[in-house]
């Protein structure tokens, strides 16, 4: 049955749901083959080179990456991007981060994939909030509000023994929701340096 659906036919049928970040699961929801199939088929237009595995199970097209945001909640599900990344997307810190920085209540991860560094950090469930949905080239993609991922950051930092942050556009915080994320974690600490870095 895989012979029967040539490359063609596959990339047109994928591209046209706007399949652009895709597992085997995904190719049967548009093409009626089996799994053994399907399977067969990634395997082989990933040697020709047709498709890339952006990590075990998960591929793209070279021609047509989704957005990279959109790749850093796929690639490792439930997270949403925070940290240094969003305060930079956020425009509260003036830095430009190029490795995309997210949280997740699963274990602490790290990819290097298609010439990106996207890194997960283990968050409580009490805490994983705090994030909305936005959209970048008709993709959607969740990522911390502003405050949320300045109290994620200061959290990690804190328990990294580093020093908080001090550069940052403090108008773009607003302190007492930043205050009420700070209290999920249950860290006097840390909710005494959101109060002290916000005064």
């Amino acid at each position: 049955m895989a012979k029967l659906v040539n490359w063609r036919v596959f990339e047109s049928k994928m591209k046209e749901k706007d399949l652009l970040l895709f597992s085997s699961l995904d190719v049967l929801k548009v093409l009626p083959i089996s799994r053994i199939a399907a399977t067969f088929l990634l395997h082989r237009y990933t040697q020709k080179g047709f498709i890339v595995r952006a990590k075990r199970g998960l591929y793209v097209f070279p021609d047509a990456l989704p957005p990279e945001l959109f790749i850093a909640n796929k690639l490792y599900e439930p997270s949403y991007v925070s940290l240094e990344f969003a305060l930079s997307y956020h425009r509260v810190i003036p830095e430009t981060v190029y490795e995309i920085t997210s949280v997740s209540p699963k274990a602490t991860r790290r990819f290097e994939t298609l010439n990106k560094t996207y890194s997960y950090r283990r968050i409580t469930k009490a805490a994983f909030t705090g994030y909305s949905v936005q959209k970048q080239g008709g993709f959607s993609f969740v990522i911390a509000d502003a405050e949320k991922a300045f109290v994620d950051t200061l959290h990690y930092r804190i328990f990294a023994g580093r020093k908080p942050i001090s550069r940052f556009d403090k108008s773009k915080i607003n302190s007492a929701k930043a205050l009420k994320y700070a209290e999920l974690f249950r860290n006097p600490k840390l909710t005494a340096i959101v109060k002290t870095t916000l005064k």
